[in-house]
């Protein structure tokens, strides 16, 4: 039988402080990360595009994730995609694709 692999790993910026929530199973953290890649088009112009992707982390990832992210930190980090489904308030239901954050490493200088 074929080993099936479920791995993110990404390098990028985090565009926003975290948000933490606290429930009866543990702690929750949400948090987004850019990411980019240029390329040239046609023309021959370099074209930057930026991606954004939600993190999301639990219990001690999200305890970490809360005391040493900040908005604009460079990290890198590793994880799984998770996708799932909600109904928003109006009741129409909605899809999200979120990395569910396994590990972290804090890049750039040490006082960013």
């Amino acid at each position: 039988m074929q080993t099936l692999v479920n791995k993110v790993q990404l390098i990028g910026y985090l565009g926003m402080d975290p948000e933490v929530k606290n429930f009866e199973n543990g702690k929750m953290l949400r948090i987004s990360i850019a990411t980019d890649a240029s390329y040239k088009d046609k023309d021959g112009n370099k074209v930057q595009d930026t991606n954004w992707h939600t993190l999301v982390g639990w219990n001690k990832i999200a305890e970490l994730g809360e005391q040493y992210f900040k908005k604009g930190k460079q990290v890198a980090i590793e994880g799984m995609l998770v996708n799932r489904s909600y109904q928003d308030k109006e009741g129409v239901k909605r899809y999200a694709t979120e990395v569910k954050l396994e590990h972290f490493l804090l890049l750039g200088k040490k006082d960013d």
